[in-house]
């Protein structure tokens, strides 16, 4: 069975029809083409699928398209002013808070909640908000440095 949805995905007004049974990460990459949110797990464990659903991180593989009807996405391909980073992807590249890069896209996301609910944030409770990111690379020193980094931008 096919739905109609519709929503705002990166400020720009999308529609399509999609299977009522399509992940909201499978809609983002595969008919929008925004490859940056990543799968890694497709049980909500990893993290790598984080984007913002109006204003707040959500594992977008534990939502189906259809509802996000009405909904305002950003995905890390929106979070950037042109060629100008966000504060939070140019604290990870200054702190090389990533290695591989795959779980980068979902930690950012993240951590940028994280910081719209607390600007100031000790590194214990960094390390709280980004439980549920796993980074199997980093060992998560430099991405707690690069979040503090960015809490002082």
């Amino acid at each position: 069975m096919t739905t109609t949805i519709s929503m705002t995905v990166n400020g720009k007004a999308v529609s399509a029809n999609v299977d009522s049974r399509m992940l909201l990460v499978q809609f983002i990459r595969e008919h929008l083409e925004l490859t940056g949110t990543h799968v890694g797990c497709d049980t909500a464990q990893c993290g790598a699928c984080t984007i913002h659903m109006d204003g707040k991180a959500v594992k977008s593989c534990s939502f189906l398209a259809v509802q996000a009807e009405g909904c305002s996405i950003t995905t890390i391909e929106g979070i950037s002013a042109g060629d100008k980073m966000h504060p939070m992807q140019e604290a990870f590249r200054e702190c090389h808070g990533l290695q591989c890069g795959f779980c980068t896209p979902g930690m950012v996301m993240s951590a940028i909640d994280m910081l719209n609910e607390n600007p100031n944030p000790t590194e214990a409770e960094i390390r709280e908000g980004l439980e549920g990111n796993i980074c199997r690379c980093t060992g998560y020193h430099n991405i707690v440095r690069a979040v503090q980094r960015a809490a002082t931008a």
